[in-house]
């Protein structure tokens, strides 16, 4: 079994799990928080994602990070190269595939907080940032880990947008979903069979984290 498009997965969701997580805290926070009437249209651009097709989302990146979008001009000018067919360019994009995963556990999570304990905090005198380390993000931690597993499993199982920004490079964007694509057209189905099995068990790892850590069966320090 060829092991190479599996580190690149798990490089690939690890590095844009943790840029999703650093990303999608103050977006959550400012959606669970804000009072504006018209941040449901921020709301639905984040949820977009979920309902459109990866094909489509794909192409739209596709045409932002070639040499005729503006990133891809942007990028071209500073480093000498497109971001099209690049491993920088199945990081971006799979920044906005993955980003309702990440921020709508978040918001969900600062949602359910006692306004009382964050209003306590701002009475005895913590700001905005001390009441966000101390006080938000220890309650919240069950919805942290949830942003950052389902980001990391979403962007593990990519095909449609890699497959359109990335292409299938060996060793630069073939990821694992499109090496098994790879071995099914090819009638290799026992190394696809392995690889499918592979991910499979990590699917079911990830939803035993979510679930287990949604349920509190094991909490990040121990209860006094």
């Amino acid at each position: 079994m060829n092991l190479e498009p599996l580190v690149l997965s798990f490089r690939l969701a690890a590095i844009v799990s943790l840029l999703l997580l650093a990303i999608g805290l103050p977006v959550a926070y400012w959606l669970a928080f804000a009072k504006w009437r018209g941040k449901f249209l921020i709301e639905a651009v984040v949820a977009l994602p979920l309902v459109l097709p990866p094909t489509v989302l794909g192409f739209y990146a596709l045409v932002a990070l070639g040499p005729r979008g503006l990133l891809g001009r942007m990028w071209e000018s500073v480093f000498g190269h497109a971001l099209a067919f690049t491993f920088g360019g199945l990081v971006i994009a799979s920044i906005f595939y993955s980003f309702p995963f990440a921020v709508q556990p978040l918001v969900a999570a600062f949602e359910s907080l006692d306004r009382r304990l964050l209003d306590a905090s701002a009475v005895l005198g913590a700001g905005r940032a001390r009441t966000f380390l101390r006080v938000i993000v220890p309650l919240a931690w069950p919805g942290i880990v949830t942003a950052l597993v389902l980001s990391f499993a979403h962007t593990l199982g990519e095909f449609g947008v890699v497959l359109m920004v990335g292409g299938n490079l060996p060793g630069i964007t073939r990821t694992v979903s499109i090496d098994i694509y790879d071995r099914v057209q090819a009638l290799d189905y026992s190394a696809a069979r392995a690889m499918s099995f592979v991910l499979l068990a990590i699917s079911f790892a990830v939803l035993c984290v979510v679930y287990g850590v949604n349920r509190r069966v094991w909490r990040p320090w121990p209860v006094k």
